[in-house]
């Protein structure tokens, strides 16, 4: 057997250990998962404040559902879509009490290159990238995240959140389409 399917066997028995209540398996799929979730609430977001506490409800919830979870998708699309979920309720929430526009992320996220007029251009490309996504609403700004930055499948999506394949196509197809007209509209 394979590391990776002896890896995804064990995941197994960690879903099926922490759907029956123990408390230490779950510990163990947070650990595994707590990277990735807190990466996308982060993308979704664009504030790590903020991602965090999506991270850290996000796995709230998902111990709240656990003993509910059918394993009809694996363990991490079904805390992606939990993760999803949750940031959009925090960032509503967030909104309602204090009106702050989103931080500025930019250099947090930069990758700079090798010289300095690269290290300037990939932080005003990242900046206006990350601009025009915070730009987008919810569903679409979801989709994107999703399909360009992690290369999850349509279908993947449509089930992460809970609409159809056309439905998910829709939205990407839109959104690139915001995100384009955004960025060329923008001096660079």
């Amino acid at each position: 057997m394979s590391s990776r399917a002896v890896e995804h066997h064990d995941e197994a028995d960690l879903v099926d250990r922490a759907r029956g209540g123990e408390p230490e398996a779950f510990a163990e799929l947070v650990r595994r998962h707590q990277r990735e979730v807190f990466t996308l609430a982060l993308r979704l977001v664009s504030n790590p404040d903020l991602a965090g506490d999506v991270a850290q409800e996000t796995f709230v919830r998902a111990w709240r559902a656990m003993p509910g979870f059918r394993a009809d998708s694996s363990f991490s699309t079904w805390i992606h879509r939990i993760t999803v979920n949750t940031a959009w309720s925090l960032r509503r929430r967030r909104r309602r009490h204090d009106g702050a526009p989103l931080d500025d992320e930019v250099a947090a996220l930069a990758d700079p290159g090798p010289t300095p007029e690269q290290a300037g251009e990939n932080l005003e490309l990242r900046g206006r990238l990350l601009g025009a996504l915070a730009a987008l609403p919810e569903p679409q700004r979801a989709v994107v995240v999703l399909k360009d930055v992690y290369g999850w499948t349509h279908r993947e999506i449509a089930r992460a959140l809970g609409i159809t394949v056309t439905a998910a196509k829709v939205r990407l197809h839109r959104a690139r389409a915001r995100l384009r007209e955004r960025l060329e509209g923008e001096p660079g």
